[in-house]
This record gives structure tokens, sequence and C-alpha cells, in this order.
């Protein structure tokens, strides 16, 4: 059975996304091992866990791939929480929003229809 261009066209776009979220999760493991080596300190690793997160939505955008909008917000909020750690501030806001986001998160996801939680409505 021959696929139609449309299709072929689906097909490859799944495939790059699957091959940049593998890239992804393997840069993630890695910044983790060099932090843990390297001793670089929570605002250094969240920073990079940040920066891989939104990395990741910028080379989706490159490839004509759809954004998650849920992955830009935590991409952000790992990259305020490294800045937060490394000018040390301490107990400010940072944590009760995350706090915040994370009750709004579960909550979204057993309140309501099927695909109305937080993270379905910021794709």
């Amino acid at each position: 059975m021959e696929y139609s261009n449309h299709e072929q066209g689906l097909t490859n776009r799944h495939d790059l996304s699957k091959k940049l979220d593998a890239v992804s999760w393997g840069l993630f493991f890695i910044w983790i091992g060099i932090s843990l080596i390297a001793h670089t300190g929570w605002g250094m690793g969240l920073k990079g866990v940040g920066i891989i997160i939104l990395g990741t939505q910028v080379a989706r955008k490159y490839f004509g791939l759809k954004l998650e909008g849920f992955w830009i917000v935590v991409g952000l909020f790992f990259v305020l929480g490294g800045v937060w750690e490394f000018l040390n501030i301490r107990l400010g806001f940072l944590p009760f929003l995350c706090i915040a986001m994370g009750i709004a998160l579960l909550v979204s996801t057993w309140v309501g229809k099927p695909g109305d939680s937080v993270s379905c409505r910021l794709r």
C-alpha cells in the first residue's frame, strides 16, 4: 500500500518529533551527569535544564513542528529558578508560584472534560 504525500509528510514529522525528544532527553541526562560531576550547584543545573527545554522548542520551530506551550513555560521556570538561586534569593515568590502551577495542573486533569487540562490549553 502506498502512502499519499500528506500521510508520508505526517509520518516524517512524527519521526522528527520523536528524534528531537530523544535528543533532548539525551542532552538532559548528559547535563545532569556533568552538573553532578562538576558540582555546579542548583542554580547552574536549573538554568541548564531550562536552556535544554527551550532549545528543544526552538528546534521544533526551526523544523516546522508545532511548539509545545507547556514546555516553553516549564523551560522559562527552570531558567528563572536557576537565576533565582544564582542571585541567592531566599524563599521568595518563585517556590510558591511553582507549587501553585503544580496544583493547577493536577486539578485541571481531574476537573473538566478530557482535553481541558492546563497543559492541553497551552499547546
